[in-house]
């Protein structure tokens, strides 16, 4: 019963997407990064969070002032704080 249910809040989205995915800080301590390969990392890393946070924002038809807090958010999400 508990699989079923953590499975349909998976598949609904309830939980939010930084929940579900590695953030970009969390991937370079995996990976063991220092120096300019983390600067580089982080900076692709960043960028590649910008594209996919843009694009749901598109999605979710939000535009002006909510456009910028929810990418805003999103990316800090991705990157990790």
């Amino acid at each position: 019963m508990r699989a079923i249910a953590i499975s349909t809040i998976l598949l609904l989205g309830i939980l939010p997407a930084a929940a579900q995915t590695a953030t970009c800080k969390s991937q370079a301590t995996e990976k063991k990064l220092a120096g300019a390969a983390l600067k580089s990392f982080m900076t692709k890393c960043e960028k590649d969070s910008k594209t996919t946070c843009d694009t749901s924002a598109t999605e979710k038809k939000l535009s002006g002032a909510a456009r910028n807090s929810f990418t805003k958010k999103c990316v800090t999400d991705a990157v990790g704080a």
